[in-house]
């Protein structure tokens, strides 16, 4: 199934996207949350003629630093003995096509694509790997959009990565994907800037979704980044970034200035 929150005249539901093409595809609003028994409604739309949302409002984001050899080569670090966890604050997430907007504390902002585990209705709390994948409701798409000139100046990651915005998450939430081995992809205005697979992870799925429910305890709805493969640049004013994980849709995003 593929899950979206999205706004409509009637006001803002859950629902099911349903289709094979883009010109097909429509949406079917579900009553209440979707982490619930899922029932239709008789609301359908075309897809074009809604608004979609950030797919999920999670209480927390956690996100994980260097999981990508390559990526922590680029930057001149190491890889890390176990998963490089930071937070995201909730209102750093956004939904498609929403802008990420670069503050004026920063010169240097750039995106980071990645895969994003949201987790379903059981929570996870001090779960082994092997119960790790009954915590999970789905996978989106993610950008990690990072303030790298502050990350750098700071020595820690909280203002880098925390503004309002940070976040794009979306389109929706696929339920029964295969993130094995996807295609990770960011392409600013069409260029391709980053291409990785999943498989190159350092630290797999249920390796972090046990990790970091042995810290904090996972909240239905919480979102995990997994890490961004190397190819991370600047973001300018009046950039498209494109998040596309194989599978899961594309997250576009303009980018504005603050």
């Amino acid at each position: 199934m593929r899950i979206a929150r999205f706004v409509h005249p009637g006001g803002m539901s859950f629902g099911l996207v349903e289709g094979e093409s883009a010109a097909g595809e429509t949406i079917v609003a579900i009553e209440g949350h979707p982490f619930a028994e899922i029932k239709r409604t008789e609301q359908r739309w075309a897809l074009a003629d809604v608004r979609l949302l950030s797919p999920i409002l999670p209480s927390k984001v956690v996100c994980v630093g260097r999981n990508y050899a390559e990526h922590a080569a680029e930057h001149g670090s190491d890889v890390p003995k176990e998963p490089l966890l930071f937070l995201k604050p909730s209102t750093s997430v956004i939904g498609p096509h929403d802008a990420i907007r670069l503050p004026p504390q920063s010169q240097q902002v750039e995106h980071e694509a990645e895969l994003a585990v949201v987790i379903g209705a059981s929570g996870a709390r001090r779960v082994d790997r092997s119960q790790a994948a009954r915590a999970i409701f789905g996978y989106t798409c993610a950008n990690d959009v990072t303030a790298r000139d502050l990350q750098r100046s700071d020595g820690q990651w909280t203002r880098a990565k925390g503004f309002d915005s940070f976040c794009p998450l979306g389109p929706w939430i696929t339920t029964d994907a295969d993130v094995s081995d996807a295609e990770v992809r960011c392409e600013v205005n069409e260029e391709v800037r980053q291409l990785g697979r999943t498989k190159d992870m350092v630290f797999d799925v249920p390796t972090l979704i046990s990790y970091v429910s042995h810290i904090m305890t996972l909240l239905p709805g919480d979102v995990i980044l997994t890490g961004t493969p190397a190819g991370v640049s600047p973001l300018n004013n009046g950039d498209v970034v494109s998040v596309r994980v194989a599978g899961l849709g594309e997250l576009r995003n303009p980018v504005l200035t603050l």
